[in-house]
């Protein structure tokens, strides 16, 4: 089994099982992952996390926060991989329906993620764009 092929692998089974342990496991101790949810779960500024302390602060933030019935973890077993970069994709449309359509971009170090880069889709971050409108609509007005 190729780095790549381990990362695709263990990566996706501990997201979908919770497991924040041996997700965070398998980022290298300064590893930098930036997502459009970090300043949505974490209520940051900034969508860039530096360090396992930050990194697992995020995923337990998210785990917590599931279920959501638009993360199907549907994909379609195929990944690009070539001089330490892994990517695939969870597509929008799935055999079960729609899920949130996101691009998993890592930089690895053996087997270990260096950096991740989480890029939504259009039918996700209209999904984003939504949750905090509502988020928003639900604050009490400061007059």
């Amino acid at each position: 089994m190729t780095d790549a092929e381990f990362i695709y692998a263990r990566w996706h089974e501990a997201a979908r099982s919770r497991d924040v342990p041996a997700l965070l496991a398998l980022y290298a101790e300064d590893a930098e992952l930036e997502s459009p949810l970090v300043p949505v779960i974490l209520n940051r500024a900034s969508g860039v996390l530096r360090g396992h302390a930050q990194i697992r602060e995020f995923l337990e933030e998210g785990t917590r926060r599931r279920p959501n019935e638009l993360v199907r973890w549907h994909r379609d077993g195929r990944f690009l991989s070539a001089g330490g970069l892994l990517v695939w994709e969870y597509p929008r449309a799935t055999p079960q329906g729609e899920q949130i359509d996101i691009l998993e971009f890592m930089e690895l170090q053996g087997r270990l993620i260096q950096r991740h880069r989480i890029y939504w889709g259009w039918f996700g971050t209209q999904t984003l764009i939504a949750s905090a409108l509502r988020k928003q609509a639900q604050a009490p007005s400061e007059h």
